[in-house]
């Protein structure tokens, strides 16, 4: 799991379109290892799809898996919930934790099917319940899947989405067949900047460079232009970044709860999200945090996987629809 990406929208929906081969072949050769799969969780899950549904996941999911696995990929499949299941999840604990039981019953089937130690179980994408619930809820989970799964690697990540700051509330189970996953877009106002949703405050911003310091006087003026628009949530943002930076890059202030907590429990971390909107950065600061991240992960010897392929956060050059290069040199891919 060193050096990966996540094949997002992969399985969205029925026929969703695969990357090609000659795109997963060029990051095989660029040196990724490790694709992570985003399973929608409602797809795989009895109360939301059926029986015929399911199937038709199960055989588009074994034959990208067989597609990856002839490439040399390690893959990860990552039970990925969306609104429904989350819902659910918050109202209802034991009907989720049958869903989540039901859908990982089903894609033990595809695991079985891999080398031994080429695929790993991740079990649910950032969890959307209460810290102390999760614990709980993850704990019989995995037992539940090592049943099914008794010598695969698992994967967990706490609550909130799965952020570093999570982790110091989050007690490692005792099976230590396992790697905990969090996930890093700090500072948000940086990589979020652009936003999607027109009703986001950072959808305004653009051009935010990275790092973001104090003296930088593009940073002053987007500062003063949340001032003026009286943008409150995200003038607080960027202040948080502007402080976080004063001394560093920023990796160390977002990191280092992780760092601590690994130091105290001596289990294995990855970082199998991370990533900046590509519309409203600049590139040479998108490239620049992009080679902090897998830098500073490589130091703590965690794995990673960029956060996305070929969408908003995407490696891939949109006018070739090949490996951006210049992404794969920041990443330390190639």
């Amino acid at each position: 799991m060193s050096r990966g990406f996540n094949a997002d929208g992969w399985f969205s929906r029925p026929q969703s379109a695969a990357p090609s081969a000659g795109l997963l072949r060029e990051l095989r050769n660029a040196g990724m290892t490790h694709v992570r799969l985003p399973v929608p969780a409602e797809r795989a899950m009895p109360r939301f799809a059926s029986a015929s549904e399911r199937e038709e996941l199960l055989r588009e999911l074994g034959r990208a898996v067989e597609q990856l696995l002839s490439l040399g990929y390690f893959v990860s499949i990552d039970l990925h919930p969306g609104d429904r299941f989350n819902r659910l999840h918050r109202a209802d604990p034991a009907a989720s934790m049958d869903e989540m039981k039901g859908a990982w019953t089903d894609l033990a089937r595809i695991v079985r099917n891999a080398p031994r130690g080429r695929i790993f179980a991740e079990l649910l994408n950032e969890p959307d319940v209460e810290a102390v619930r999760w614990q709980s809820e993850v704990e019989e989970l995995a037992g539940f899947v090592r049943r099914l799964l008794p010598e695969t690697t698992l994967i967990v990540g706490p609550v909130n989405w799965q952020r570093a700051d999570s982790l110091p509330n989050f007690r490692p189970l005792s099976d230590l067949n396992i790697v905990y996953a969090i996930h890093f877009y700090d500072p948000m106002v940086f990589t979020h900047q652009g936003h999607w949703d027109a009703k986001d405050p950072l959808h305004a911003i653009i051009g935010l460079p990275y790092p973001v310091r104090a003296d930088d006087p593009e940073v002053s003026a987007i500062r003063r232009q949340l001032s003026s628009e009286r943008s409150t949530a995200a003038l607080q943002m960027l202040d948080k970044a502007i402080a976080a930076s004063a001394a560093s890059n920023g990796m160390e202030k977002w990191l280092e709860p992780a760092v601590a907590w690994q130091r105290r429990f001596s289990r294995p971390i990855i970082i199998n999200e991370f990533g900046v909107l590509k519309a409203a950065a600049p590139r040479d600061s998108r490239l620049r945090w992009l080679s902090a991240v897998t830098a500073y992960a490589r130091q703590q010897c965690w794995g990673w996987a960029h956060w996305e392929l070929a969408q908003g956060f995407g490696l891939v050059d949109d006018r070739t629809g090949m490996p951006d290069a210049g992404v794969l040199r920041a990443l330390g891919a190639r």
